[in-house]
């Protein structure tokens, strides 16, 4: 299920780091805090950055757009539910910053999954958590390479297993899984000598952690009970923190979008 968290802009020229999504991270991990022990450990969902009109400067992104919208996306329903009633219950957030009111919800209409789909990256795809591998998390490895395919496959079947959604005899029937990369797209990134892979810093508890994130389109070889999971949970490491939201290429969510009602009844948590 992926929503879309859609604020008015109460100050606009204000701004946010390039890569926000630790701020994000904060601002949801904040809104759970009352929810005890019902959500205070869930991580499968991931979110997009901060998106509206910007213009780029030395400090980040400025935003000038009357409205700024945000994608929430989770298989779980009610963790969804919970965490849009805890936003909307304030009159006005802070992310950076940008002063926001929350004005509306929406939820995107699933797409038909097949055994092949074309993404693009919402956000940075991590292939694997640096407290586990930290050589791999910040090493450089081409999307060209089997060790790219076969990271994702490993953290996502590890995932799928974790989430308790499917059973074991399930999981084992996902053995077909291959990331293609969009090698036109590389071609051109590489003659143009820009990146699409750089990075990224956070904090996990007190210590500091770095990896690497991949931004390119691909191509997903896979079941579609593995497409429809990633393209909730989001593909590789840290989803929960905003890495790896993926969305169908060539397609316009904004096209697909239906008014989403706020469930007043699940603000308890």
């Amino acid at each position: 299920m992926r929503l879309r968290l859609v604020f008015a802009l109460e100050n606009k020229g204000a701004w946010v780091p390039f890569h926000h999504q630790n701020l994000l991270f904060q601002f949801i991990r904040e809104q759970l805090e009352a929810s005890e022990a019902h959500y205070a450990q869930f991580q499968f969902y991931s979110f997009s950055g901060l998106k509206g009109q910007t213009k780029i400067s030395r400090q980040g992104l400025h935003f000038f757009s009357s409205k700024v919208t945000l994608v929430l996306s989770s298989p779980h329903q009610p963790y969804l539910d919970y965490l849009l009633a805890q936003v909307f219950a304030k009159p006005e957030v802070r992310i950076g910053t940008l002063q926001l009111k929350p004005i509306a919800s929406e939820m995107e209409q699933e797409p038909e999954w097949h055994d092949s789909t074309k993404y693009v990256c919402i956000s940075p795809i991590v292939l694997i958590n640096p407290a586990q591998d930290s050589y791999y998390a910040k090493k450089f490895i081409s999307p060209e390479d089997d060790v790219f395919s076969d990271l994702l496959y490993e953290s996502t079947m590890a995932r799928m297993e974790q989430s308790g959604r499917f059973s074991s005899q399930e999981i084992a029937s996902f053995y077909k899984f291959q990331v293609v990369p969009d090698r036109i797209y590389l071609k051109k990134i590489q003659e143009s000598e820009k990146k699409f892979a750089r990075i990224y810093t956070f904090q996990e508890g007190k210590r500091k952690m770095e990896a690497r994130g991949y931004t390119l389109p691909f191509t997903l070889y896979a079941l579609p009970e593995v497409q429809r999971f990633v393209f909730e949970c989001g593909l590789g490491a840290y989803t929960h923190r905003g890495f790896g939201l993926i969305d169908v290429a060539n397609a316009d969510p904004v096209k697909r979008t239906l008014p989403y009602p706020l469930r007043q009844n699940d603000t308890d948590g």
